[in-house]
């Protein structure tokens, strides 16, 4: 490996936890995970808990949070809400007995699971769980989707080299960025795919923060024009699947707002489990959306979807031969011939949960990611979802659902996200001075200040 790899991680741990020991908790927290997650290199070590930049980065964060503000953890009360994230990280230790594996087996099973989903959750839960709290959340994806902005038309016009270049090697293969006779980025990321549902996921919030008014000004400029690149940005970062999710997104909070009704997003939330009890069931072979993507796309996209969902009937036939604690870690689910030789190839995080987890390990991950649209929903009608202080949980909930379609044809793990996740699940209902957004055309929000990855995190002004 390069030596700047250990520089790298040489300066940020110390730098997170410096944050925690100089500033508030939450403004840490969140200039530590962006940052980390933004830059470090995508790399892992051959030990339990540091094992990928996803695991490193949480575990980090983590610990730093327990010796600098330990407070804030007394203070968690576990609900019934939580049972899909306890699920999620203790299932691997039962699906890991029930396989004849080991107790050390079994509790690195459990600790990765938390690592990879749990940690970052947790720290959600616990710092973030109030409307001031996710809006902080929601600008800080925001910020990093515009410092993303140089980085990725840097890559656009020189192609994928920036990761190599400082870290010394390339996190995915080179062919893989060729998209329409240009070059689709990655940065410091694992690959075009996840860099795409990022860089949508940041245009969607600033979508609803600018169009709510939560958000007028950041850095002394005008979130119109910043959001304006922004989504430029994305549009040229080439990833079709996270493009159309943008747009989806978009069409969902529109006709909710429109209408003043939830129909459309509770048929968004039902997308997913849809999907999976089609896909599981056999009852949809998946052909007319591979047609569709032929339409839309071209013919060697369809075929790509075509390729993933043949893969996906071969594991799901493995998988119900252990339909409840599923076959265990280590690549045992996976259909190989007489000689050993792997004969699929997993792209979904659903087929692989379901392969190494069951249907009890499945189930878990679309309640991890889609009871929080649902909690906001009772907490928050959808007529409220325009209003400034609501608008950025909306924002946040919205984007989960979209990251859980995603998950559907890819395994693209995102620590902001569950963060916002366990943030959202926690949320406490706040009364508000009125349920219908109205700001005063008179009185302009004062602009946020953030450094390189500082978020901002005061309050929305009473202006409405």
């Amino acid at each position: 490996m390069s030596w700047t790899i250990y520089i790298a991680w040489l300066i940020w741990i110390p730098f997170v936890f410096a944050l925690f020991a100089t500033i508030r908790p939450r403004r840490a927290l969140l200039t530590a995970l962006i940052s980390g997650w933004l830059f470090l290199p995508f790399v892992g070590y051959p030990i339990t808990g540091f094992k990928s930049k996803l695991t490193i980065t949480c575990l980090v964060i983590l610990l730093a949070a327990l010796i600098f503000a330990p407070g804030a953890f007394a203070r968690l009360r576990p609900k019934v809400v939580d049972l899909p994230i306890l699920v999620f990280f203790l299932w691997p230790f039962v699906s890991a007995r029930a396989n004849g594996f080991d107790y050390y087996e079994s509790f690195a099973a459990a600790f990765g699971a938390f690592l990879n989903v749990g940690a970052a959750y947790l720290l959600g839960r616990v710092f973030f769980t109030d409307l001031r709290g996710l809006r902080s959340v929601a600008i800080s994806l925001f910020v990093g989707g515009l410092i993303y902005v140089p980085f990725c038309l840097w890559e656009i016009r020189f192609s994928p080299q920036l990761h190599r270049m400082i870290y010394g090697f390339q996190q995915t293969p080179f062919g893989t960025a060729v998209r329409f006779g240009g070059f689709r980025p990655w940065v410091f990321m694992e690959n075009g795919l996840a860099l795409g549902m990022w860089m949508s996921a940041a245009s969607f919030i600033g979508f609803l923060l600018w169009r709510s008014g939560s958000l007028r000004r950041l850095w002394g400029t005008s979130v119109g024009a910043l959001l304006v690149v922004l989504v430029l940005t994305t549009v040229f970062c080439k990833s079709f699947g996270a493009l159309a999710l943008l747009a989806i997104g978009v069409l969902t909070y529109w006709l909710s707002q429109r209408f003043r009704t939830a129909i459309p997003v509770l048929c968004l939330v039902a997308a997913s489990p849809l999907y999976l009890g089609l896909r599981i069931t056999g009852a949809w072979s998946g052909e007319s959306l591979a047609a569709a993507s032929a339409q839309v796309s071209n013919e060697e996209r369809a075929d790509s979807l075509r390729y993933r969902l043949q893969n996906e009937e071969l594991l799901v036939a493995r998988a119900m031969q252990k339909p409840i604690t599923g076959w265990g870690r280590w690549g045992r689910f996976l259909v190989r011939n007489e000689q050993g030789m792997q004969l699929s190839i997993p792209d979904g995080l659903w087929i692989i949960m379901l392969g190494q987890f069951g249907l009890v390990g499945l189930a878990a991950l679309p309640a991890v990611l889609l009871l929080p649209i649902l909690l906001l929903f009772r907490r928050y009608p959808v007529r409220m979802w325009g209003h400034p202080l609501v608008a950025p949980a909306a924002a946040l909930a919205i984007v989960l659902t979209l990251f859980m379609i995603d998950n559907l044809f890819n395994a693209m793990s995102n620590p902001p996200f569950l963060l916002a996740a366990g943030a959202l699940t926690g949320l406490r209902r706040q009364k508000l001075l009125s349920d219908r957004p109205r700001i005063a055309s008179s009185r302009k929000a004062p602009p946020v200040h953030a450094g390189a990855v500082a978020i901002a995190t005061r309050a929305v002004p009473r202006a409405w």
